[in-house]
C-alpha cells in the first residue's frame, strides 16, 4: 500500500526509489571520509558496496544501517539493552513516544534492538532543521524516516502540524507501521524531560474531538531512554553559558552537525531502552477537563511513564545528591563512584572553550542533567 500523493513531501521512500536514492547519496564526494570515520576505511568500502547494491527499504536497514549502528555500538557503548518488548503490538504496531537524549541514535539504537529481537523498525520522525545538507533529507527517508517540518508561520504550522497527524494515523492504522517520535521538538538539555503538550495535540488533530480517544487509538506507548554519559553534555553545557550570557543566541547548523558527531562518535557507557505499556484508562485521568487543559494532563501522564521507566546508573544518584546537597540516594552508588564522577565533571568542563568560562556554573549545569532523571523517578514511585 502507497501512501496518499498529500504526503509525498514527508513520506519515507518506498522501494522503487532506493536505486536513485543511494546513487545520489553515495555520490556526495564527502561521504567515503563520512563513513570511513566510523566504520574506518577498510570497512568503509565493504559498507559502501553493501549499500550500492540494496534495492529495498529493509535490504538498506537490515544489511547496512544495521551494521554501522551495531559498529557504532561496540565501538562507543559499553551495553545497549532494550526491555519491555511485550509490549510491541506485532500486528498493529505503536506510537513510541520518548525522550531525547541524542539526535540520531536514540531512534537508531531502538530501530537496531528491536530488529535483534525479530521485531519489524519503527518510521522515525526527524525534524527538517538538521537537513543541514539537501542529501541528508534523502539519507533520512531512506532509513524510513518521515519529515517534521519546523519552519513556517501560524497558520502554516496548523496545516502541517494536521498533515503530519494524518500522517501518523494512516501509517498506524492503514499502514500497521510503527512510529517513533520525540515528546517534544529538540532535546532537553537539562534532561528533565517533560512532553509538549502540543505533541498531544497534533495527535488528536485527525482524530475524534475526545482527545483521550484519539491518543489511545494511535497506541501511544512510552519509552524510556537513558544514557550513563552523554557524549554531548560538555556541548549542552556550553550552550547553557552562551545563552546566559547572551539571550540572542541561537545555534548553527555547524553546531547541529559537531552535535551529531559528538553523538555518534562519543563514549556512552550502558545505554537503556524501556517500552512502557500503552497508554490507556486516558478519559478517567482528563475527566470533565477544558480541551486545551486536556492535552496536559496526557502529557503529564505520559511523563509519568517515561520517568517510571528509567534505567538509571550511580552517576544519575550521585549527581542528585549533589545537586540537592544531601544524602537521599547514598544507598545507590559507592565513594569510588562519587570520585569517578567528580573526575568525569573535570574532564568534560576541561573541553569546554567558551568566553568568560564560568566553570562553576557549567559544572552545575552538568550535574542537573545526570540528576534529574533520578529526582524525576523520585518523584512518581
Amino acid at each position: 500500500m502507497r501512501y496518499p500523493a498529500e504526503f509525498d513531501d514527508i513520506r519515507r521512500l518506498y522501494d522503487d526509489e532506493v536505486k536513485e536514492s543511494v546513487s545520489e547519496i553515495l555520490g556526495q564526494p564527502q561521504m567515503p571520509s563520512i563513513i570511513g570515520a566510523v566504520l574506518g576505511n577498510d570497512y568503509a568500502e565493504y559498507f559502501i558496496r553493501k549499500l550500492a547494491a540494496a534495492d529495498s527499504i529493509d535490504g538498506v536497514q537490515h544489511e547496512s544501517i544495521l551494521d554501522l549502528i551495531t559498529t557504532l555500538e561496540h565501538k562507543t557503548c559499553r551495553s545497549v539493552s532494550l526491555f519491555g518488548t511485550e509490549n510491541v503490538d506485532t500486528d498493529n504496531g505503536n506510537l513510541f513516544v520518548s525522550n531525547h537524549r541524542d539526535i540520531i541514535l536514540d531512534s537508531a539504537f531502538l530501530n537496531e534492538h528491536l530488529l535483534f529481537k525479530g521485531l519489524n523498525t519503527t518510521q522515525i520522525a526527524i525534524g527538517n532543521n538538521l537537513f543541514v545538507y539537501p542529501w541528508i533529507s534523502t539519507a533520512v527517508r531512506l532509513c524510513k524516516s518521515f519529515v517534521v517540518k519546523r519552519d513556517g508561520n501560524i497558520k502554516e504550522q496548523f496545516l502541517i502540524s494536521k498533515q503530519l497527524s494524518e500522517y501518523i494515523k494512516f501509517t498506524r492504522e492503514s499502514l500497521k507501521e510503527s512510529i517513533w517520535i520525540a515528546q517534544r521538538e529538540g532535546r532537553a538539555k537539562d534532561s528533565d524531560d517533560r512532553t509538549a503538550p502540543a505533541i498531544i495535540k497534533m495527535f488528536s488533530m485527525s482524530g475524534s474531538r475526545n482527545i483521550a480517544e484519539s491518543v489511545e487509538s494511535l497506541k501511544v506507548t512510552p519509552v524510556s531512554i537513558n544514557y550513563e554519559f552523554d557524549p554531548c553534555d560538555y556541548l549542552k553545557a556550553k550552550e547553557f553559558q552562551l545563552k546566559r550570557d547572551c539571550p540572542e543566541y541561537k545555534k548553527s547548523p555547524q553546531d547541529d552537525l559537531i552535535n551529531m558527531k559528538s553523538g555518534l562518535m562519543g563514549y556512552k557507557g550502558k545505554v537503556s531502552f524501556v517500552i512502557g505499556k500503552p497508554l490507556s484508562g486516558l478519559n478517567s485521568i482528563v475527566g470533565d477537563a477544558p480541551r486545551n487543559e486536556q492535552a496536559h494532563l496526557i502529557a503529564a501522564e505520559l511523563d509519568r511513564q517515561i520517568h517510571k521507566g528509567y534505567v538509571l546508573y550511580p552517576n544519575n544518584f550521585v549527581a542528585a545528591d549533589m545537586l540537592e546537597s544531601r544524602h537521599r540516594f547514598k544507598d545507590k552508588y559507592t565513594e569510588k563512584d562519587v570520585e569517578a564522577f567528580n573526575a568525569y565533571l573535570k574532564s568534560r568542563i576541561d573541553l569546554i572553550d567558551v568566553p568568560n568560562k564560568d566553570c562553576e556554573f557549567l559544572r552545575s549545569k552538568i550535574i542537573e542533567m545526570y540528576a534529574n532523571p533520578a529526582i524525576n523517578q523520585a518523584a512518581v514511585q
